[in-house]
């Protein structure tokens, strides 16, 4: 056997290891000491299995041992039916009569300077399809530069402006960690919520780095990805998705729905590191050309003022001097 093939395998069986010790810690049953035990039990047989002789049954334990683990890992089926967070009780529900479009259970909550006292409340808005006017990307930093959370923001000829933010569905007093989003701990959810409440909540009172960008698109285009969100979020409330870190978040989302209007748009890197999507928006001719992405970067970060409020005005409030 030669060493190269020893180490891909080593590789392999620990790559098996590690992982089904990491889906029993996070996905198996309760209570915590019972997940914790078949974690460490797992990564303890797949050790001792490199005991066993003939060499070739070890390699069987260890196939069976991961196999079973897999079997049961991938029996794990998403719900709606949960104890879910307040921010994420409902979810919208879309009709459409024509080219009019009907959402229900569109998020609008007060937060009165923090997020712990905010005020839920929820809306329902009809919509005009020929009244659609343009998009933004918004990108909101709140750790260094690499990661960032990608929303977009329809706006319409009357004014309003709706925004749609592709989120972890977290249960009630459940925190988020990226560790644990590679595995099923989180169900999907299209946020779909008034500007003064998504954007909002990282501009005046998470107060993140948040920067938006107009995006360029035929009007015909615009309505396609328009209704390919509708449709995703309709699904959504009939077949619930597990999210997930790698492939099945945020970005990877976005960049899904804007196959369906421009099919070919390649994966990148920058996709997977998130605070970089803007900038392939402007590699691919999607945002602003006439200056480099430095500079449109620098000219679209939401400056609020001190003192400013969430007031009805806050969408036109945030685009003032923006390009």
């Amino acid at each position: 056997m030669t060493l190269l093939f020893r180490l891909l395998r080593g590789l392999i069986v620990f790559g098996a290891a590690v992982w089904g010790a990491l889906a029993l810690h996070f996905d198996g049953p309760d209570p915590v000491w019972l997940r914790e035990a078949l974690a460490v039990g797992y990564a303890v047989l797949m050790a001792l299995a490199g005991l066993a002789r003939p060499a070739a049954a070890g390699s069987l334990a260890r196939a069976a041992l991961f196999g079973g683990v897999l079997a049961w890992w991938l029996s794990i089926t998403p719900s709606n039916d949960r104890d879910w967070a307040p921010e994420y009780a409902r979810l919208p529900a879309v009709t459409r009569e024509g080219s009019r479009v009907t959402i229900r259970g569109i998020r609008d909550f007060a937060y009165h300077g923090s997020e712990a006292a905010a005020t839920p409340r929820w809306y329902d808005a009809t919509y005009d399809l020929d009244e659609l006017e343009s998009l933004d990307l918004v990108s909101s930093y709140w750790a260094g530069d690499a990661i960032a959370h990608i929303l977009v923001s329809f706006g319409f000829r009357d004014g309003r402006h709706l925004a749609v933010s592709i989120e972890t569905r977290r249960e009630r007093g459940e925190g988020y960690s990226t560790l644990a989003g590679f595995f099923r701990q989180y169900e999907l959810i299209y946020v779909v919520a008034d500007e003064r409440d998504l954007i909002g909540l990282r501009t005046d009172i998470r107060h993140e780095r948040v920067y938006l960008y107009r995006v360029h698109l035929p009007p015909e285009a615009l309505r396609a990805l328009f209704l390919s969100y509708l449709d995703r979020i309709e699904a959504l409330r009939t077949r619930p998705e597990f999210y997930n870190t790698l492939t099945d978040n945020c970005t990877t989302n976005i960049l899904a729905h804007a196959n369906t209007v421009a099919p070919g748009i390649a994966y990148s890197w920058k996709v997977l590191a998130s605070g970089h999507a803007a900038e392939y928006a402007h590699d691919l001719g999607l945002l602003d050309s006439g200056m480099p992405f430095e500079a449109l970067r620098r000219e679209s970060r939401v400056r609020r003022p001190d003192g400013a409020v969430i007031g009805p005005d806050y969408s036109a409030a945030i685009r003032r001097g923006l390009p």
